[in-house]
């Protein structure tokens, strides 16, 4: 039995991230649609909003039958969360990565005033970004994430609507198995084991040497995750015995 899988990027970025992991999945047999968010890659113009990124995942998953494994990473991460949570009778299965620390107040303000100061920038952060781009992840993963364009536009919308995201609420809710996928390096981790107990069934995986971008910079052991987390979906799916969470 195949499982449909639906990816979903992390902020600035688009669905050109996700090349090796659409590769994989395919050979593996599995139909995968990687989305763009609102304000992202092929959308960029559009205002992001939160309940216009779940839609986003909602129409992907009722174009591959009505029921996916979905995978987010980052933003992709938190919106494939709130998408869960609303939309659970599409859920076959979770994986949320680099997305295991509340958008409190403070951060998110923290987060807006850096972004605010950048965007005041001569080229309105370009160079910075692609600078950083470059710094941290390998040539082929830089040149993947830089494919489909980088919206440095959408902070604004962005951080605006994460202010009102309530990932480990909206765990609580998920029926559904749950993978929580983190490099080893991520300064998104801090909550992991708060968000791995709002699970009601959820494992944490922490990918060794990995940073915050963890598809990116340590795209086999987090495919291999992926497709585990396909593996164990398909077997309940067949009826037969899951392997153990």
């Amino acid at each position: 039995m195949t499982v449909p899988v639906v990816l979903v990027h992390g902020l600035r970025t688009s669905r050109t991230m996700w090349r090796v992991q659409v590769e994989a999945l395919q050979a593996y047999g599995c139909p995968v649609v990687a989305v763009d968010l609102p304000g992202h890659g092929t959308r960029r113009g559009e205002a992001f909003t939160l309940d216009g990124a779940v839609q986003t995942v909602a129409d992907a998953v009722d174009g591959l039958g009505g029921r996916a494994l979905v995978v987010g990473l980052s933003l992709g991460g938190y919106t494939a969360i709130a998408h869960a949570a609303r939309h659970p009778g599409q859920v076959a299965g979770l994986v949320a990565a680099a997305c295991s620390t509340r958008p409190l107040v403070a951060l998110v303000g923290a987060w807006a005033l850096l972004a605010r100061g950048i965007a005041r920038l001569p080229d309105a952060g370009e160079g910075l970004n692609q600078g950083l781009v470059s710094r941290v992840l390998p040539v082929e993963a830089a040149r993947d994430a830089a494919a489909g364009g980088f919206a440095l536009e959408v902070m604004d919308d962005v951080l605006r609507e994460m202010r009102a995201a309530t990932p480990v609420a909206d765990l609580a809710r998920v029926e559904a198995p749950v993978w929580l996928v983190n490099g080893r390096f991520d300064h998104f981790r801090g909550e992991e084991r708060r968000f791995l107990r709002a699970c009601r069934e959820g494992r944490l995986v922490v990918i060794p040497g990995a940073t915050h971008l963890v598809s990116l910079t340590a795209p086999v052991p987090f495919t291999r995750a992926v497709l585990d987390a396909v593996d164990v979906v398909a077997a309940r799916g067949s009826g037969s015995a899951a392997a153990p969470l």
